[in-house]
C-alpha cells in the first residue's frame, strides 16, 4: 500500500510499504479521506513531535474511511462500515485518569498513519473511540471530529458559558472551530487574525466583530470600543500556538478574567507574564491538552447537523496522496486551513 512517512523537516516521502493486518481486538481501515491539521504542520516544519512522532514514521491522525478487516473478538462493526476514529485513547487506571483527567493519562495511546492507504485502528481506540459514521456526513467532514473534539474539551476546561466576552486570538482552524464553539454556548465571540478572508469566514460561523493584526490597532482597545465597555473580555482564547501570542492574550482579557492557552508552542519556548497583572488583577491561566471520548462522542454529533456544514467550509479542494507535502506547504503559506488528502 502507499502511505506518507515523515523522515526529517519537511521531508515527506510517499513509499510502498506492507499493507498492515488487524491482530485480536484490531480493525483495519481503508481510509478514504485524511484531513491536514495544524500539528501535522508542526510536525512537517518541526520533523517531530514531543509526544506523537519518533523519526522516521507514518504520519496523520485525522481521517475517516471504511472498515476493510479486522481481527478476533471484534464486535459491533462490519466490512464496509463507514467509520471515525479519534487518534487516541486513555487507559482508564492510571493516576489521571482515575481523577477523570484522561487527556493526561499516563498511558495514552496514540494512532499515526492516516495519510496512507490503510491503517489499523489499536483495540484500546477500537473500544473507545471508533464510531460509526451518519449516514448525512460525509468522510471529509466526519475526519474533523478529532480536533473540534479538541476545541469542545477546551471551550469546557475554561468555562465559555453564556453572555461571555470572548476574544480568540488566531484565524487558523482551531480559531475558527472555537468561534462555532462559543457560537453554540451562547457567548459574543470576536476573533483577531491575519487573513481578510478568513476573517470573514469568522463572521458566518457567529464571530460578532473582527479584527485584522495588519490594521495596527491595539485588540485591548479594540475590543473595548466594540463591547463598548470599559473592560476588557471575560475570556480569550490563544489559537497561535507562538509566546507573543500568549504574553497578549493575559494582557488584553479584563481583571478577573481567563486565558485559553491552547496553542502548543515550539519546543524550549518560554513566556514572560506580569506578576502584578496576573496576581492584583485576580487572572486565571490555564492550558489545556488533547481531548477526552466524551468530547470525540459530542464533536460527532455537533459535525452531524448544521454547524458541520458551515464547518466544512474550512476545507480546501480534495488532494492526492501524492500532493501531500504540496498540501502542507499551502497550510505554511496559508494558502489553505486544511485539505482532504484522498489515499
Amino acid at each position: 500500500m502507499l502511505a506518507a512517512r515523515i523522515h526529517g523537516k519537511e521531508d515527506v516521502r510517499i513509499e510502498d510499504l506492507d499493507r498492515p493486518q488487524p491482530g485480536p481486538g484490531e480493525v483495519l481501515v481503508r481510509v478514504r479521506t485524511a484531513t491536514t491539521c495544524g500539528t501535522d504542520l508542526k510536525v512537517f516544519l518541526r520533523g517531530s513531535h514531543a509526544k506523537m512522532i519518533r523519526l522516521p514514521a507514518r504520519f496523520g491522525h485525522e481521517g475517516a474511511g471504511e472498515i476493510a478487516g479486522f481481527g478476533a473478538g471484534v464486535k459491533n462493526f462490519k466490512e464496509g462500515d463507514r467509520v471515525v476514529w479519534n487518534n487516541s485513547a486513555p487507559c482508564g487506571a492510571c493516576f489521571y485518569c482515575k481523577k477523570d483527567m484522561p487527556s493526561l493519562c499516563e498511558d495514552l495511546l496514540f494512532l499515526n498513519g492516516t495519510y496512507a492507504e490503510y491503517v489499523v485502528i489499536p483495540e484500546r481506540i477500537v473500544r473507545l473511540n471508533l464510531l460509526p459514521i451518519p449516514k448525512n456526513l460525509s468522510f471529509d467532514t466526519a475526519a474533523m471530529t478529532e480536533p473540534f473534539a479538541c476545541v469542545l474539551h477546551g471551550a469546557d476546561e475554561i468555562g465559555i458559558g453564556k453572555d461571555d466576552t470572548v476574544v480568540v486570538l488566531g484565524d487558523g482552524a482551531i480559531g475558527l472551530y472555537f468561534i462555532t464553539a462559543c457560537h453554540l454556548r451562547g457567548a459574543r465571540t470576536y476573533l483577531i487574525g491575519g487573513s481578510e478572508e478568513r476573517l470573514t469566514l469568522g463572521k458566518t460561523l457567529g464571530a460578532a466583530g473582527t479584527l485584522s493584526r495588519r490594521a495596527g490597532r491595539d485588540p485591548a482597545a479594540w475590543i473595548c470600543d466594540e463591547t463598548g465597555r470599559e473592560y476588557g473580555p471575560d475570556i480569550v482564547v490563544e489559537a497561535v500556538g507562538q509566546p507573543p501570542a500568549w504574553e497578549d492574550a493575559a494582557r488584553i482579557v479584563r481583571s478577573g478574567g481567563k486565558v485559553l492557552l491552547f496553542g502548543g508552542c515550539p519546543r524550549d519556548t518560554t513566556v514572560t507574564f506580569s506578576t502584578e497583572r496576573i496576581h492584583y488583577d485576580a487572572l486565571t491561566l490555564k492550558g489545556v491538552f488533547h481531548n477526552t471520548p466524551k468530547y470525540v462522542r459530542q464533536s460527532l454529533e455537533i459535525l452531524s447537523g448544521a454547524e458541520g456544514e458551515k464547518l466544512s467550509k474550512l476545507l480546501a479542494a480534495p488532494a492526492p496522496l501524492a500532493d501531500l507535502p504540496a498540501a502542507l506547504q499551502k497550510m505554511r503559506d496559508r494558502k489553505a486551513l486544511k485539505v482532504p488528502i484522498r489515499p
